[in-house]
């Protein structure tokens, strides 16, 4: 955290991650500042790169897409190329909202949202298993999401 950061700020970044298309005035409300200091506060966080946009949240049930996949790729060569090419890969494919390089047995675990099971089954044997790089690939299906946030919890990351 900066050293600028007081807990208006902190009372801010929350409340923006809960709702981003809040005013000035009704920011203001919630963090009980006048508008115009929530407003000069906005715009340093944002110059400071703390808040790095907004955007909506769509709901995936009501457009369709009901299938979630937690996706585990092995790569066949662990040199650099093979690295770069698989991750420019995964870049360019829509139905990936997530993707990691993680350590324990495979290389890379993506989250896959698609329409449904035969959309899954192109994308994994028309299109993933068709990457060179790729070794092995292991899928589990999400029955039931408990928890689905990317929200921080801005008054713990303040502690350091």
């Amino acid at each position: 955290m900066g050293a600028w950061m007081d807990q208006f700020d902190l009372r801010i970044l929350a409340a923006l991650q809960g709702d981003g298309t809040l005013t000035n005035a009704a920011l203001s409300e919630q963090v009980h500042l006048s508008a115009s200091q929530c407003s000069r506060r906005r715009v340093a966080l944002e110059q400071a790169g703390l808040i790095e946009g907004y955007r909506a949240k769509l709901s995936a049930e009501k457009l369709g897409v009901r299938l979630q996949a937690i996706v585990r790729v092995t790569l066949k060569e662990h040199d650099k190329d093979a690295h770069n090419a698989f991750s420019s890969w995964v870049s360019a494919q829509p139905e990936v909202q997530s993707a990691f390089s993680a350590s324990g047995d495979a290389d890379y675990i993506l989250m896959v949202r698609m329409r449904d099971l035969e959309a899954f089954s192109e994308f994994l044997h028309e299109r993933l298993l068709f990457q060179p790089q790729v070794a092995q690939v292991k899928s589990d299906f999400v029955l039931k999401t408990l928890k689905d946030s990317q929200e921080l919890d801005v008054y713990s990351v303040s502690a350091s």
